[in-house]
């Protein structure tokens, strides 16, 4: 009879784990199948436009509904440029964050500075929109832009009237926002080199940042790299915010001052006003190019993200 029983609760407990095993596999594929059906959905609502306009639509700089002509550069060029601009302005602030909370500050600090880093990141982009316009776009045209305007306006990228809404609003809101995703993972992963390794600088000699820029930033970088790929996606890919500061003029200027246009805003401000398929078919293949773009960026953080960790085993390995 404890036989029998035994051998209930041993075939009880491989049902179980069996179960687990297909029920854990089958969230694991439906994120791939989700996916997929997203792109395929893309697809098929831009596939009128793909036909129509070919690769003309991604190298056309006309956007002129009534007359049915469409051209995706210039919403390109704002979304490249602004996310761009805004990396310039957050990884080093980011990395600065990062390194202070990992290595340098003390316990009583480094809890609540990682709190507010943390909540940073839970702010809403809508309020990041309202707190860009009615805040920062008024102080950047009206010392920020001015003063650019007088110490570097022999540049291209520092030339025209201070307007306030522009390339240079949108780069420094989307900078705030991106700061906390690339500083929580870059704190990981500095945090993640072993401890040895610092010791081992410190113990032949180096100074305290001579061991973070040769022991800790050297090991780290490609976790570094995967975070502030990361944070490019992050920037692609905001609307409301860009939105409200950007300026929504469909035009490629070199002049940071100069309103701009992003594909997510244009998305967002005229797909209630798509009136025919093409229109709609336009719209939606920039959508399509925007998720390709982010899942492009992505798949290469988890690379270098993938990469670090693989060589934090081999080192510890060793």
């Amino acid at each position: 009879m404890s036989n029998n029983v035994r051998l209930r609760k041993t075939n009880l407990k491989y049902w179980y784990d069996r179960s687990f095993l297909h029920i854990t596999r089958f969230f694991a594929l439906s994120v791939l199948a989700l996916t997929g059906l997203m792109l395929a959905k893309l697809i098929q609502g831009a596939w009128l436009s793909i036909r129509h306009f070919g690769w003309s639509f991604l190298t056309g700089s006309d956007w002129d509904p009534v007359f049915e002509r469409f051209g995706a550069l210039p919403f390109i060029y704002g979304t490249v440029v602004s996310s761009l601009l805004a990396l310039l302005i957050a990884v080093p602030v980011s990395l600065g964050i990062a390194i202070f909370l990992a290595e340098i500050a003390p316990l009583w600090l480094y809890r609540p500075v990682s709190a507010v880093v943390d909540l940073l990141a839970a702010i809403p982009s809508v309020v990041y929109g309202l707190w860009g316009l009615f805040v920062l776009a008024p102080w950047v045209r009206s010392s920020l832009q001015p003063l650019l305007g007088r110490s570097l306006g022999f540049l291209p990228f520092f030339q025209g009237p201070p307007l306030g809404v522009g390339m240079l609003t949108a780069g420094l809101i989307l900078s705030i926002m991106i700061i906390p995703i690339i500083t929580a993972i870059s704190r990981e992963v500095i945090r993640a080199v072993p401890r040895y390794q610092k010791e081992a600088a410190l113990a032949l000699g180096a100074t305290r940042w001579e061991m973070i820029r040769l022991a800790v930033l050297s090991n780290a970088r490609s976790g570094i790299a995967g975070a502030i790929l990361l944070g490019l996606g992050r920037a692609l890919g905001e609307t409301m915010a860009v939105t409200m500061v950007i300026g929504n003029r469909p035009e490629i200027a070199l002049s940071l001052f100069a309103p701009g246009y992003s594909m997510a805003s244009v998305i967002a401000n005229e797909f209630t006003e798509a009136t025919y398929d093409l229109y709609l078919s336009a719209l939606t293949e920039i959508g399509l190019v925007l998720f390709g773009l982010t899942l492009l960026l992505n798949f290469l953080a988890r690379l270098l993200i993938w990469k670090f960790g693989d060589v934090q085993v081999s080192g510890a390995s060793e």
